[in-house]
């Protein structure tokens, strides 16, 4: 062990390795920050830079740009409600309203802190519990997946307005968008309006794009007037408030191990896991607590979630070879083309290497923390750009990004129907947290269903005999029951 040790030390002590990781950072947090570049775009785009580079500082400058994008799109996300990346989008629901309270830098601060938090604990469960995650992981077949996606819709339905009609409605809506494209078991195209750009499905992120940011920019219309409310006085900077610690810490913790387990399930990502655990904080939500309205806890569940998600996601791809997300399919390519085999040989016969990587992932998100807090100052002096020029530049952007998905202009009109849509839905209080989620997890439930109804020759009763999958649908209705009951006392 301690040849093992010493020579994951000499791998470490590159200055390759430091000057890669530090670029991937913080390229990772300009790509997380633009609307429409993805962390798996960022890291897909690198791969062919590494090809002259030695493996751990490949893998180095790789980690970077995915633990940096995860957390680059939060700052858009809080400062002009336009979420970088999809995880970014449930930071927003209590992001956004503090920075409109002139607590900008408290809110990025406490996104920092959060990630960092969920970083570490994702990353020391990844280190000393990824064997028994991934077999529990790969525990999951089809009844449980789309038991998994009922349990999200479910609570983030129930919790997600104060009408429990507007959030089903808002459900039911995206689960209808969702069915546009193929048929994911027959081929046959739905839905498609004539169009062939459709047949892929709906463009999540240009969706994403619509909803938020350019909702954004055509519900604030032409006003110049500053973006924070009248009486407000935005601080530049900001450590984390010792309250917030103290307040959050809990939540933090709860939704760091959330998270983890999210992020080791195949299929699952971050952006699932963040609605997951913002969900969960908001089912125990205490006095005092005003999620939605600029909860601290509500940024710390989110931000603390989709961080660990990024060290789950590395469990099966480490332990058995199989990738956790998208990001970490393109990764599994990376460590092909350098001659390493992720899965069960890997710590047996790349022992150093293998420990070399759990470190990178460690200093990943110290390096993140650190950019996150040496930055913010210049950051938020975008907030005093006048508000016509900040749209303008907003709407260029997001268009830009939903075009840059598939250089499709298909893409950038889905974004625009989306905005007008999302204006429509702010005004007359229907809630966009379901329909975004409905319209991420409707194919996954849609695609299990169906898998689970071949594997019971049609039978609804098959799904009874998966124990897991009966816990979780259970769970779902439990915990919406404890919803409504609460909000009946609170009426």
């Amino acid at each position: 062990m301690t040849e093992i040790f010493s020579e994951s030390l000499i791998l470490m002590l590159e200055p390759a390795v430091w000057l890669c990781l530090f670029a991937g950072v913080t390229a990772g947090m300009l790509v997380g920050a633009i609307p429409g570049l993805s962390a798996t775009m960022g890291v897909a785009l690198l791969v062919p830079f590494t090809f002259e580079l030695d493996i751990m500082p490949a893998i180095s400058l790789l980690v970077g740009i995915y633990c940096g994008a995860i957390y680059g799109g939060t700052v858009p996300a809080i400062l002009f409600r336009t979420p970088g990346t999809p995880a970014s989008a449930a930071t927003l629901m209590d992001g956004y309203p503090m920075m409109q309270r002139g607590e900008a830098g408290r809110a990025l601060s406490l996104s920092a802190l959060s990630a960092l938090t969920g970083g570490l604990i994702g990353t020391l469960l990844l280190i000393f519990l990824t064997p028994q995650i991934s077999r529990f992981a790969l525990s999951f077949g089809p009844t449980e997946f789309f038991a998994l996606a009922v349990l999200g819709l479910s609570l983030i339905t129930a919790l997600s307005s104060d009408s429990l009609i507007k959030g089903a409605i808002a459900t039911v809506a995206g689960l209808l968008c969702a069915t546009i494209g193929m048929d994911p078991v027959s081929g046959y195209p739905r839905y498609l309006f004539g169009s062939v750009s459709l047949m892929e499905g709906m463009p999540f992120i240009p969706a994403l794009i619509g909803l938020f940011a350019i909702a954004e920019v055509l519900g604030s219309g032409n006003n110049s007037a500053p973006t924070v409310q009248p009486g407000g006085k935005m601080k530049l900077f900001e450590l984390p408030h010792v309250k917030d610690i103290k307040r959050c810490a809990w939540t933090t913790v709860k939704s760091s191990l959330i998270g983890t387990f999210t992020g080791s399930t195949p299929g699952a990502g971050a952006d699932i896991a963040a609605f997951l655990c913002y969900s969960a904080a908001c089912q125990q939500a205490g006095k005092g607590d005003t999620y939605g309205d600029g909860e601290p806890k509500g940024i710390a569940a989110a931000e603390s979630g989709k961080t660990a998600a990024t060290s789950g996601a590395m469990i099966p791809l480490l332990s058995l070879g199989i990738p956790g997300d998208s990001v970490t399919a393109v990764l599994i390519g990376a460590f092909i083309l350098h001659g390493i085999q992720p899965g069960p040989l890997l710590f047996q016969q790349h022992a150093p290497l293998a420990y070399s990587i759990l470190a990178i992932m460690l200093c990943a998100h110290l390096f993140v923390f650190v950019m996150a807090l040496s930055t913010a100052r210049f950051v938020m002096g975008a907030l005093k750009i006048d508000r016509r020029f900040l749209n303008t530049g907003i709407l260029l952007l997001s268009l830009m990004g939903a075009y840059a998905l598939r250089s499709n202009l298909v893409d950038c009109w889905v974004a625009l129907g989306f905005g007008v849509l999302g204006v429509g839905m702010r005004k007359t209080g229907f809630p966009a947290a379901p329909f975004l989620l409905a319209l991420i997890l409707g194919g996954m439930a849609e695609t299990n269903l169906r898998r689970a109804l071949v594997l019971g020759e049609g039978n609804l009763m098959f799904m009874l005999q998966r124990p897991l999958a009966v816990a979780l649908l259970l769970l779902s209705a439990v915990l919406v029951i404890i919803t409504l009951v609460r909000k009946r006392r609170r009426v």
